[in-house]
C-alpha cells in the first residue's frame, strides 16, 4: 500500500510528528506510514479520503502510484485528482533543476523566503511567473554564502540562477522549491550591465571627461545629491553645516531616491533642476557636485549603473565627486567622476582637506604680503626721505645758480652799458670835431644838437639799465617759483604714495584678523565635548588625567571612561 501524504500547516508540524507521521524530503511533505492508522489524521488528510472514514468504509488505495482510482458514480474528487499530479510532478521532478529567474517579489516569514519569480523577454514583457520557497532550513544555508560570494541581498530586480525543483500540492497549488543559488551568475550579470555601459561611454568619447577635469580650487558653493534621511547624508551634513554656520562654504541639497524602479531617472531630475535654477535670484555656480549615500547591498547600489544618469555626470562642466559608501565594488558614477571617496564622511573631510590648504596659503600670503608692505613701508618712508633731501638739495642749487646767473647778467649789462657810454662819448666827440672843422657858421646848431644827443644818450642807457634789471629780476622770480613747484609735487608724491602703502597694509591686516578670528572659533568649537557627541569616548586614570596610549594603562589598573551620556569604572588587562 502506498503512503498517504498529508497537508500539514508548518504550525502543526509537531503535532503530527508527535502522531507518527514521516517526512518524505523528495516530495517535501508529511505522511502516513503504512499500516498505522488514519483516523488520528483526519485534520490532515485529503479531502477525499475523510468521509470513507467517517462512513466506517475501510479505506483502499492503490499500491502503485499513478494507478488510476476505482470510478465511482459522480467522478473523483478535486483532492485525488490534484493528488495524482502531485505525483506526477514528483515523478518527474526528483531532483531540482538549474533554472534562470528574475525576482519579482519577496516575502519573508519564520525563516522562510517566499518569493514571486518571473522570466521577461527583451522588451520587458512577462514569459512565464511562478511562487517559489526557500524553507528555512536551506535558506540558512544558502543565502548568507550568497551574501558572502556576491555582496547582494535578495530583492525585487535581481536576476538569479537558482536550482529549483517544481512542487505540486493539492492545497497549495504549483511552486518551486530552491535549494541552491550560483553567486557566479548574479556578479557576471551585474558586471557585464556595467561593462556594456563602460564600453559605450568609452566609444562616444566622454568615458573620461569629467576626470579630466581640473579640480576646484576652492569650495564656496556645492551642490549635493543624496537620498533623503539617509545614514550618508547625516554624517555628511554633521560637518557641512558647521562649515556653512561658519560662512566658509554653502552646499545646496538635492534629495531623490537611490534604488528601486526609475530611481536612476529621479536623480537625472533633481541634478539637472538644481543646476538650472542656482542659488538666490542670480544663478551662481557651484564649484562641485557631490554624489553621496551610505553603503548597502550590491543590488541596491546596481541601480546608479545606468547609462544616462553616467553619461549626465560625464557631461557636466564641473567636477563630480562621489562618496557611495561601500568596499567591495564601484559603481559607474564611481568610474566616470572625477574623484571618488569610500563614504560620504571622507567626501567632507576632503572638501575640508582643500579649504584648509587655501587658508594656510592666505595665513602664508598674508604674512608675505605684511613682510612686504613692512618693507615697502620702509622703503617709500627711506625713498621719500631722499626725495625730500634731494628737492632741497635742488632747490638750494637752482637758487644759487639763479643768483649766479643773476650776478652775471647784471654784470654784463653794466658793462654793456659802460661800453655804450664810452662809444657813445667818443661818437660825440667825433662829431664835435667834424662839426668844428666843418663850419663856423654851424656853431650855434651844434651846441643845440649837442645836450639834444646828450639826454638821448642818457635816457638810452637808463632804459638798458631798467630793462637789464627788470630781465635779471624776473629769471630770478621764474627759477625760485619753479623750485618751490618742483619741491610741492614731490612732497605731495611722496604723501601719496605712503598713504597709498598705509592703507593697503591696514586692510590686509584687518581681514587677517578677521581670518584669524574665524579660524580660531572654528577651533574652540572642536572640543571634548563635540567629541563624545560624535560617539567617541575619554579614557582616563585614577587622577582623572585622560589616557592618550596604550601603555599608560598598568595591567590591573583602574581607569574610568567618558562616554557622551555618562562616565564608567574599568579594570585593564592586558590582551595575550
Amino acid at each position: 500500500m502506498a503512503n498517504i501524504f498529508l497537508t500539514v500547516p508548518f504550525k502543526d508540524k509537531d503535532a503530527a510528528k508527535g502522531l507518527g507521521a514521516r517526512w518524505d524530503a523528495a516530495q517535501r511533505q508529511w505522511f502516513v506510514p503504512d499500516g498505522r492508522e488514519l483516523a488520528p489524521f483526519a485534520l490532515w488528510l485529503p479531502a477525499g479520503l475523510v468521509p470513507a472514514l467517517n462512513s466506517g468504509d475501510v479505506l483502499s488505495i492503490p499500491d502503485e502510484p499513478g494507478t488510476p482510482a476505482m470510478p465511482v458514480r459522480n467522478g473523483v474528487s478535486l483532492s485525488s485528482l490534484l493528488g495524482d499530479v502531485s505525483r506526477a510532478v514528483a515523478q518527474a521532478y526528483k531532483a531540482g533543476v538549474w533554472t534562470l529567474v528574475e525576482v519579482v517579489e519577496l516575502r519573508a516569514n519564520g525563516g522562510h523566503v517566499y518569493l514571486e519569480v518571473s522570466e521577461r523577454d527583451a522588451h520587458g514583457a512577462v514569459l512565464a511567473k511562478a511562487r517559489a520557497v526557500i524553507w528555512q532550513s536551506t535558506a540558512s544555508a544558502i543565502l548568507p554564502e550568497f551574501e558572502r560570494a556576491t555582496g547582494a541581498q535578495l530583492a525585487p530586480g535581481i536576476k538569479l540562477l537558482v536550482r529549483a525543483r517544481p512542487v505540486f500540492k493539492a492545497q497549495y497549488g504549483f511552486s518551486l522549491d530552491i535549494d541552491a543559488i550560483d553567486p557566479a551568475y548574479t556578479l557576471g550579470e551585474l558586471e557585464a550591465r556595467k561593462r556594456d555601459i563602460r564600453t559605450r561611454l568609452q566609444a562616444e568619447g566622454v568615458f573620461a571627461a569629467n576626470k579630466n577635469l581640473p579640480p576646484p580650487w576652492d569650495f564656496h558653493n556645492v551642490l549635493v545629491v543624496s537620498p533623503m534621511g539617509g545614514a550618508g547624508l547625516g554624517d555628511f551634513q554633521a560637518e557641512a553645516d558647521r562649515l556653512q554656520a561658519h560662512g566658509i562654504c554653502r552646499f545646496t541639497y538635492a534629495l531623490s531616491r537611490f534604488q528601486g524602479e526609475g530611481a536612476p531617472a529621479e536623480i537625472r531630475d533633481a541634478l539637472q533642476a538644481a543646476l538650472g535654477q542656482g542659488t538666490g535670484t542670480v544663478a551662481t555656480p557651484f564649484d562641485a557636485v557631490v554624489i553621496i549615500r551610505g553603503g548597502g547591498a550590491v543590488n541596491d547600489l546596481a541601480w546608479l549603473n545606468d547609462y544616462s544618469l553616467a553619461r549626465l555626470v560625464c557631461d557636466l562642466p564641473i567636477p563630480v565627486l562621489t562618496g557611495i559608501g561601500h568596499e567591495r565594488d564601484t559603481t559607474l558614477l564611481d568610474e566616470v567622476a572625477h574623484a571618488r571617496y569610500d563614504t560620504p564622511s571622507k567626501v567632507i573631510a576632503g572638501i575640508e582637506q582643500r579649504i584648509l590648504q587655501r587658508v594656510d596659503e592666505v595665513k602664508a600670503n598674508f604674512e608675505q604680503v605684511s613682510a612686504l608692505a613692512a618693507r615697502a613701508s620702509q622703503a617709500a618712508r627711506e625713498q621719500a626721505g631722499k626725495l625730500d633731501m634731494t628737492v632741497r638739495l635742488e632747490a638750494l642749487r637752482h637758487l644759487a645758480q639763479g643768483r649766479q646767473a643773476a650776478s652775471q647778467s647784471l654784470a654784463a649789462i653794466r658793462i654793456d652799458a659802460m661800453q655804450c657810454m664810452r662809444s657813445a662819448a667818443e661818437q660825440s666827440r667825433d662829431a664835435l670835431q667834424a662839426v668844428k672843422t666843418k663850419v663856423l657858421t654851424q656853431l650855434a646848431d651844434a651846441k643845440r644838437g649837442v645836450p639834444a644827443l646828450w639826454s638821448q644818450i642818457a635816457l638810452g642807457s637808463e632804459h638798458a639799465l631798467r630793462t637789464a634789471s627788470a630781465e635779471g629780476d624776473s629769471f630770478i622770480g621764474s627759477v625760485l617759483e619753479r623750485a618751490r613747484q618742483d619741491a610741492s609735487r614731490a612732497r605731495q608724491v611722496s604723501s601719496d604714495a605712503l598713504n597709498t602703502v598705509s592703507n593697503s597694509a591696514k586692510l590686509l591686516v584687518r581681514k587677517a584678523a578677521t581670518d584669524s578670528q574665524a579660524l580660531i572659533r572654528e577651533i574652540a568649537g572642536q572640543g571634548p565635548e563635540k567629541t563624545l557627541q560624535r560617539g567617541f569616548a575619554i579614557v582616563r586614570n585614577q587622577s582623572g588625567k585622560p589616557l592618550t596610549r596604550a601603555l599608560q594603562a598598568r595591567d590591573g589598573a583602574a581607569i574610568e571612561i567618558e562616554f557622551q551620556d555618562g562616565r564608567v569604572a574599568a579594570i585593564t588587562q592586558k590582551r595575550l
